[in-house]
């Protein structure tokens, strides 16, 4: 990574990391202000992909084949899914993906808080698109 403001951008890009077998970032829509608050817009993200860190589908990814539960974790904290069909579910992750190169990187160079309000805004979405989720809400 060249820039200091390359590395800003990942370094704040790190907030929004869930784990589920590897690092997902949930950029869902990079108008919203919890991620534009952060400084992450596809402005901002463009240098990232230019330099082999991430991936960027303004149609979005899907990850498929979950059956009826899955757990993904946020900074540790584990959050509970039950989709509506017993098998071939499928979840939406959004507008960016880690590379390898990125994932080594999160996993080395991310120092970073978690982010409440973003926490909060993803489990909304999810209950939104009909999901059952399950948590322990903590504020900070």
């Amino acid at each position: 990574m060249e820039s200091g403001e390359n590395r800003k951008v990942f370094a704040s890009l790190c907030q929004f990391l869930w784990m589920q077998g590897q690092l997902i970032p949930l950029i869902y829509d990079l108008s919203h202000e919890v991620y534009s608050d952060q400084g992450i817009t596809l402005p901002a993200l463009k240098p990232l992909e230019a330099v082999g860190l991430i991936s960027v589908n303004l149609a979005g990814y899907v990850k498929k084949g979950f059956g009826q539960h899955t757990r993904l974790f946020y900074f540790g904290r584990p959050t509970k899914i039950r989709f509506l069909e017993e098998a071939g579910n499928q979840l939406d992750l959004g507008h960016v993906l880690l590379t390898d190169k990125g994932k080594a990187l999160a996993i080395t160079n991310c120092d970073v808080q978690s982010n409440q309000r973003f926490y909060e805004y993803v489990v909304e979405k999810w209950f939104q698109q009909g999901l059952v989720v399950s948590s322990i809400l903590r504020k900070q």
